[in-house]
């Protein structure tokens, strides 16, 4: 006799670590590092990216600094396509385009390289996770410069009473998140 097969949300949920007051009093941190030492995890989050990709036409997968870019290299790499970095500002070496954006304890910019994508390209931007979706934000507008066209973010886990996923969509932008919690869990 087998078990009935877990859902992704719940596979992953099981296994993503929540840090209680981290980095300040009063934030419950989602630590998706613990799905990158977890194989079965890591894997279905991949799978799970990458079946949703399949319904989607997509140029180019880009990526945010700095657990993105596991999630965005692995996805990348399993559907052939070309990979984009999101950085920190300062941390590329070719000419760039930035853009300042507020996190939801502080300020920050990302930047892109000027190539990163032609006109017209069709970017999916991936992160580990979306709070208020002010670095998403700000990546999707560094696509749009260069005329790309993003058509969509994804990430592993979604904080819907931060407002971000909602912020998102409110700009057109398709948001596949696979698993999400409230701030009381």
């Amino acid at each position: 006799m087998s078990s009935a097969p877990v859902s992704v949300s719940a596979l992953l949920k099981s296994r993503i670590r929540t840090v209680r007051d981290w980095p300040k009093p009063g934030v419950n941190f989602r630590d998706a590092t613990t799905l990158f030492h977890d194989p079965e995890a890591f894997r279905a989050t991949i799978d799970a990216f990458a079946e949703d990709c399949a319904k989607q036409e997509i140029d180019i997968i880009a990526a945010v600094d700095a657990r993105g870019f596991i999630l965005g290299g692995a996805l990348a790499y399993k559907l052939g396509k070309p990979f984009a970095l999101v950085r920190k500002k300062g941390k590329l070496p070719y000419k760039t385009v930035s853009e300042d954006y507020h996190l939801e304890y502080g300020t920050a910019a990302v930047e892109i390289h000027a190539d990163a994508c032609k006109a017209g390209d069709r970017v999916l931007i991936v992160d580990d996770l979306i709070a208020t979706g002010g670095t998403l934000l700000a990546a999707t507008k560094l696509f749009r410069v260069l005329h790309g066209e993003v058509i969509g973010v994804a990430a592993v886990i979604d904080l819907p009473e931060l407002g971000g996923s909602k912020r998102l969509r409110d700009v057109g932008l398709k948001v596949h998140a696979l698993c999400e919690y409230s701030e009381t869990e």
